[in-house]
């Protein structure tokens, strides 16, 4: 969840509709014409997989999750940590699960509604991550693992995982689901007392709990700069009647959300991993579409996040892989750290490329697109290469520039709808290409290819290039859409990152990425 002021294959399965939608690439944009721009296509080879339908009717999901604890709008982590052994430190393994409401999916209306919030809700967040369209260019444009929740910032369709914190005489911590955001840096959980507080899942955090839990001086550079750097605004301090002074931070997000409270240090347990001092926001005044998790956690890359305050531990690295199914035994995982090769799982060497910092974004992670292929069929864009392209967990759908955008959908429909005769069906909210797949069992998708800086290749997963709207399927739409403008800022959002190793290497400025089953289980 990217604060207001600052803030894509393989696979098995093509992802349940409601493990929320997304995105297929996002590519960049830069300067071009109003229209968007032309493209140009050049015909390669044909790079398809074929997707079982009945992995993206609702029903079935509806059928895995029936009977399971579910809540409106959340991701929400289930099961124990593992652990795992690295040469320099111990890892740590959490599991991820994505959980939906089974009344709302076997209800039709109901769940196109739902669908619909959805949609609105991640335009929502990508509108926000912009910078204001006046200061954009027109003219040109050591180890643990944990299961990672993409993004917070909207709908808690995004990946979550569990964290410890404080600890009581007895040394025992309380566990806390956390929405998992790279746009975002941070981490606060809800606190009492809270004077205004949304529901969640677990108790409150309870600060007079913890032996360890310590409030933050207002003289501290954590108090001033770094709070500022990591959420546009210095803490404000004030004082007790028995004279001691807290920092208070307050967090707004582009949706409306915030999150205001006290800004404090504890013991935070990441799997088998336990780290003291560990700076973050104790809530008490939170408001925001977070469905019940209890609070954030922020991988983003100033002073305050989790990467840069583990940084000495954990060396500036860590990754994810997001699994692609919405069954209830499908789980994923966030690592901190180099780790062991073995923690990763991957089928494809991890290849990467550069990680581009933005001055005025600092907590976003960049990277160059230089090419696109659909199918093997390579699309030529204006808004290729020609800007930053940010990877972000906390997006669901990706947005393009609106001539990659165009260009990519060009191809895509002219391969599976021209040339499969797949018949059309009206678009969906953002989603404006869709087709009407009813009575089949399976379609043959051709599938998208980032081309990066470096010569890393990235191929969507199938279940990233296709959106379930209705579960007969009568409406299944092309999972991208495109930015309203040229000059604004390329998203990758988490729907195209499934079945991924996704690495992010603060250290050495690089991102990587690697084909795996994201099936922790």
């Amino acid at each position: 969840m990217a604060a207001k002021s600052s803030s894509c294959a393989r696979a098995h399965h093509l992802l349940s509709v409601l493990a929320l939608l997304a995105v297929a690439c996002s590519v960049t944009a830069a300067s071009s014409s109003a229209n968007g721009g032309g493209s140009v296509v050049t015909a390669v080879g044909k790079k398809s997989a074929v997707l079982s339908l009945r992995e993206l009717e609702w029903v079935a999901a509806a059928r895995k999750i029936r009977g399971r604890y579910v809540r409106p709008m959340q991701a929400q982590i289930l099961g124990e940590h593992k652990k795992a052994e690295s040469a320099r430190t111990a890892a740590t393994v959490l599991e991820l699960k994505q959980h939906f409401p089974s009344t709302i999916l076997s209800q039709p209306a109901g769940s196109e509604r739902y669908l619909a919030r959805l949609l609105a809700a991640d335009e929502a967040r990508a509108a926000s991550l912009q910078l204001p369209r006046a200061a954009s260019t027109q003219s040109g444009q050591a180890a643990a693992e944990v299961p990672l929740t993409s993004g917070i910032r909207f709908q808690t369709l995004n990946y979550v995982t569990t964290i410890a914190l404080g600890g009581d005489s007895a040394g025992a911590a309380a566990n806390f689901t956390v929405i998992v955001d790279t746009g975002s840096d941070l981490t606060w959980v809800q606190c009492k007392p809270c004077r205004y507080c949304y529901s969640q899942q677990d108790p409150l955090f309870d600060p007079t709990g913890s032996a360890t839990y310590a409030t933050v001086l207002c003289n501290s550079s954590a108090c001033a700069d770094s709070l500022k750097e990591a959420t546009g605004a210095p803490g404000t301090c004030a004082r007790s009647g028995n004279g001691s002074e807290r920092c208070y931070y307050a967090l707004a997000y582009g949706d409306g959300s915030f999150s205001r409270g006290v800004l404090a240090t504890d013991t935070v347990g990441l799997g088998g991993a336990s780290l003291d001092g560990f700076v973050f926001g104790c809530g008490l005044s939170n408001r925001g579409l977070f469905g019940g998790t209890a609070g954030l956690m922020g991988l983003g890359r100033t002073e305050l996040s989790l990467v840069s305050q583990t940084a000495s531990r954990f060396g500036g690295v860590f990754s994810y892989c997001l699994p692609a199914t919405t069954s209830g035994d499908s789980t994923g995982s966030l690592s901190l750290g180099r780790g062991d090769s073995s923690a990763y799982r991957n089928t494809t060497p991890v290849a990467y490329t550069r990680m581009v910092a933005d001055p005025a974004q600092p907590p976003f992670y960049f990277m160059n697109v230089t090419g696109a292929t659909v199918g093997g069929a390579t699309v030529t864009a204006s808004g290729l290469g020609a800007r930053n392209v940010l990877i972000d967990s906390g997006t669901v759908i990706s947005r393009l520039a609106p001539s990659v955008y165009h260009a990519i959908r060009a191809e895509f429909t002219l391969q599976f709808g021209a040339e499969a005769r797949y018949p059309a069906a009206p678009g969906f909210s953002i989603l404006d290409t869709c087709y009407n797949l009813t009575g089949l069992d399976e379609v043959k998708v051709p599938l998208l290819t980032l081309q990066l800086e470096g010569g890393a290749d990235v191929t969507v997963d199938p279940a990233g290039m296709l959106f379930t709207v209705r579960k007969d399927g009568s409406q299944v739409c092309l999972a991208m859409a495109s930015l309203p403008y040229e000059d604004q800022m390329p998203i990758i959002g988490n729907y195209q990152q499934k079945n991924k190793r996704v690495v992010y290497d603060t250290v050495g400025s690089r991102l990587g990425f690697a084909d795996e089953d994201c099936s922790y289980i």
